[in-house]
């Protein structure tokens, strides 16, 4: 199956949101299990995670703006 740039968007949109939900509970991402996360570091991860859904929201909206481009 081919996945367009909505579906990756998507699928994108949802594990950032999945790891979103993770953070609020407490829960480290799992490849991260084994160690304990540095405040600092989860409040960065935090932003960054909060930043990257932002700007997958910005490029769904854009994408759904403009006629698809023609190859």
């Amino acid at each position: 199956m081919i996945m367009g740039k909505d579906d990756f968007l998507h699928e994108l949109a949802v594990e950032v949101e999945a790891d979103i939900e993770l953070d609020r509970a407490g829960t480290p991402p799992d490849d991260e299990a084994d160690g304990v996360l540095d405040p600092y570091e989860a409040q960065v991860e935090a932003a960054d995670l909060n930043s990257l859904h932002s700007a997958i929201e910005a490029l769904e909206t854009d994408a759904g703006s403009y006629p698809p481009a023609h190859d």
